[in-house]
């Protein structure tokens, strides 16, 4: 049998996390999060955290010489070259993560968590796509209210990404979570229960 890798996506504050979670728990399924190596990659002494603190000063790291990020985003959120500088620097590590993970892997089902799954081009490392969706007025308040954001904060974080309209689109499974926590979860049980026969390239 072909194993199955989940490329589980969406908008930022959709409720991928919760999915996740409910895949690992409940269904027993490996989880790999693009977010846990992203942070890995600009872990204390890391290259990549030189480099940003050559680029950006000693003023974007924390006392402890750790990375301040909600520095960070400020800069990369309102400055589009900034982001894309920052992610040609941690999107290849992220990517050889996943495919040790993957090459060491003996689980029939996979899941990775890839929050730019589309943006950055990693579709060919899965065999499936989830999107994750709500909607917008959903998305930005708990936005908001997660990460104590103003609405222009939020707008941008939002805005950094495609649409949720755009990753649906090409999605093989869209779980809305726009309603209730048991709604979400009877969609990923029939998503799971689901045998995807096309690979995504």
């Amino acid at each position: 049998m072909t194993q199955r890798i989940i490329g589980l996506t969406g908008g930022i504050a959709t409720g991928k996390t919760t999915v996740a979670n409910y895949l690992a728990s409940v269904h027993h399924l490996p989880v790999f999060d693009a977010d846990i190596y992203a942070r890995d990659a600009v872990s204390l002494g890391s290259p990549i955290l030189d480099a940003i603190a050559g680029r950006y000063g000693k003023e974007i790291l924390l006392p402890d010489g750790s990375l301040n990020r909600p520095k960070l985003g400020e800069l990369i959120f309102q400055n589009q070259d900034e982001r894309h500088w920052l992610e040609s620097l941690i999107h290849p590590y992220v990517r050889d993560r996943f495919l040790k993970a993957i090459a060491e892997s003996t689980s029939p089902i996979l899941v990775l968590v890839i929050p730019l799954l589309i943006e950055v081009q990693m579709t060919n490392l899965v065999t499936e796509i989830w999107v994750v969706t709500c909607s917008e007025s959903q998305q930005l308040q708990r936005l908001m209210e997660r990460n104590h954001l103003t609405l222009e904060q939020a707008q941008a974080r939002i805005n950094s990404q495609l649409s949720l309209k755009e990753k649906a689109a090409i999605a093989d499974v869209v779980l809305d979570n726009s309603s209730s926590l048991e709604s979400l979860l009877k969609q990923i049980d029939t998503a799971l229960n689901f045998e995807f026969t096309s690979n995504v390239n």
